[in-house]
């Protein structure tokens, strides 16, 4: 049985909340669990534990680790104060990088998808477009917070990008795009895969090591790929290449 470290998503103390008021909830969108459970393979949820021994010592029992989107990532965390009112979760940040430091000096296969492709950036010393519509000049709607994950946009792929191969039986590539913020100064040791054909925005990214990369980003959300069915690519693919470094 393959087990599968997904990091949380948080929602902070709201005393405004009827349940749990005062208390930090930790959670996983039901789309992506649906996405990573298969037969012998088990998602499991990691808990922001206070104890790092503890923790590690969970962490250690995983075969593998995925970063799931949500909230923006604070400035703070790449060096940037904040532009208007995009202030990011700190919090959530650094529990993060707790789990990807310990997955890439472990050499654990790591999957990162929106958010998580962001996180990936920082922690190699990228920096982040806060806000892409006031910060770059494109015609391309990279989010819409109605339409969600119903808005697509095609991008291409780079080099000798593994992902040619795994969506080889299509000239064009198109996905879905759910976010406002975007990689802007590319870290160290990260290697472009794909970009937003129109405007150049880095879609996908892995660490330089190798040839068929165990750490990979991806700016779309592949667990969502169904709402749009053959008008963007299949999200299985990625998972089942992540699985094979997993094994």
């Amino acid at each position: 049985m393959l087990k599968i470290g997904i990091s949380a998503c948080m929602m902070h103390p709201d005393n405004t909340r009827p349940v749990f008021g005062p208390k930090t909830l930790l959670y996983i969108e039901k789309d992506m669990a649906n996405y990573l459970a298969r037969k012998d393979v088990i998602p499991i949820l990691i808990p922001e534990i206070d104890d790092y021994s503890v923790f590690c010592n969970l962490l250690s029992q995983m075969d593998g680790f995925i970063f799931q989107g949500g909230t923006d990532l604070a400035p703070e965390t790449y060096n940037e104060k904040p532009i208007g009112r995009w202030r990011g979760d700190r919090k959530r940040d650094l529990y993060e990088l707790k789990i990807l430091d310990y997955a890439i000096t472990h050499d654990k296969p790591i999957f990162a998808i929106c958010r998580g492709l962001q996180l990936l950036n920082a922690y190699c010393g990228g920096t982040l477009y806060q806000d892409i519509e006031t910060q770059v000049k494109t015609n391309v709607e990279h989010r819409n917070a109605k339409n969600y994950d119903t808005i697509a946009h095609e991008i291409i792929f780079t080099g000798e990008s593994f992902l040619s191969e795994l969506y080889s039986h299509s000239p064009r590539h198109h996905v879905n795009t759910i976010h406002h913020q975007a990689i802007k100064d590319l870290g160290t040791n990260l290697k472009v895969l794909a970009k937003s054909k129109e405007d150049g925005i880095i879609e996908a990214i892995s660490l330089k090591n190798r040839k068929k990369p165990k750490v990979i980003g991806v700016q779309w959300h592949p667990e969502f790929s169904y709402n749009l069915g053959g008008l963007i690519i299949k999200g299985e693919p990625l998972y089942d290449y992540f699985l094979t470094h997993c094994k």
